[in-house]
């Protein structure tokens, strides 16, 4: 089979494709014949070199999958060969999506939604999966609550503030002003213009300094410390970006606040609520760039740089296989 194979950590010249052999499925294993792939930031921080204590090179990245069923381990039971399935590949397993084929444990794949293309699928499982573990998982969000999802138009940003409107929550978002429209059209409540306003200030006004009760943060920077401001009392903060630098979280103290932090973890269920929100209209993927499987670097600086495109968002689809 073909893969894109990162032979050194760094550049996106470090990708090459190359032939390597087809893997077979283990015990509770299933093999899967990848139609399409996305991309997400932790595969170009995978790419160069963030987590290179964990993987050994060369190293098969990539963490979203859209795919058949063509062979089954023995042991299986919930899935069938022809079952057209979507998932995250296991983190730092070393084998990634980005192959023609991919063998994975049956607990942490789901059926595909009925309604999606391959390429719409692959956009959803760590993306929306993270806003699920986020929302639900962690913070438990409840039906009028409200929160503020920082970066609104990024990847994770808009399932997030699809979900969090599916369970019946107010939504405050931060972007760019020409993203706005879009971001209500999603079914956001209030969006921020974070070039040109501080989303303190606003979100005190906007809510007679009360707060809000749950902050997603999805790009980091003072995000942890300032977040304190505009929490109600006993919010929580939940937030799926590294920690670089210290972060004074005085004000979250006098709020007994609650905060979590997230590192994506695979599972069924979570799959199999997503497709439910999908087929009832409830979420939808943004599908905004497709490259094939030999340009992973292009759309990689796409991504990571915004090369050639600075309003760019949603997410980049990677076409592995043409759909049957």
């Amino acid at each position: 089979m073909k893969a894109a194979v990162l032979k050194e950590f760094g550049s996106i010249e470090n990708f090459e494709i190359v032939e390597i052999p087809t893997p077979k499925p283990g015990f509770k294993e299933v093999l899967v014949k990848v139609f399409a792939t996305s991309v997400n930031p932790l595969d170009y921080q995978v790419r160069r070199g963030d987590y290179k204590n964990e993987l050994e090179l060369p190293v098969i990245t990539g963490h979203d999958i859209s795919g058949e069923i063509v062979a089954l381990g023995l042991g299986v039971e919930n899935f069938k060969i022809g079952d057209q399935v979507y998932y995250s590949p296991e983190i730092f397993k070393g084998y990634g999506s980005y192959a023609q084929y991919h063998v994975a444990h049956e607990s942490i794949i789901g059926l595909k939604p009925k309604n999606l293309s391959h390429l719409e699928a692959a956009t959803l499982p760590l993306a929306a999966g993270t806003a699920w573990e986020m929302l639900v998982s962690r913070a438990q969000l409840r039906i009028n609550q409200s929160i503020l999802v920082h970066g609104g138009a990024g990847g994770v940003g808009i399932p997030t503030i699809q979900i969090a409107k599916a369970m019946g929550a107010i939504v405050y978002t931060t972007a760019r002003k020409i993203h706005h429209e879009f971001l209500r059209e999603l079914g956001a409540d209030f969006v921020i213009d974070y070039e040109n306003e501080n989303y303190v200030d606003v979100i005190q006004q906007m809510t007679d300094g009360s707060g809000v009760d749950i902050v997603i943060d999805t790009i980091g920077g003072n995000t942890l410390s300032d977040s304190g401001k505009i929490l109600r009392q006993l919010g929580q903060v939940v937030t799926v970006v590294d920690i670089e630098k210290p972060q004074n979280l005085i004000e979250a103290w006098g709020k007994n606040a609650t905060y979590h932090f997230v590192f994506t973890r695979q599972n069924r269920n979570k799959l199999d609520e997503l497709t439910r929100l999908v087929e009832s209209k409830k979420l939808k993927p943004v599908l905004s760039k497709v490259f094939p499987l030999s340009e992973i670097g292009k759309a990689h600086a796409l991504l990571e740089y915004r090369a050639g495109d600075k309003n760019f968002y949603g997410k980049i689809g990677i076409e592995v296989e043409k759909e049957l």
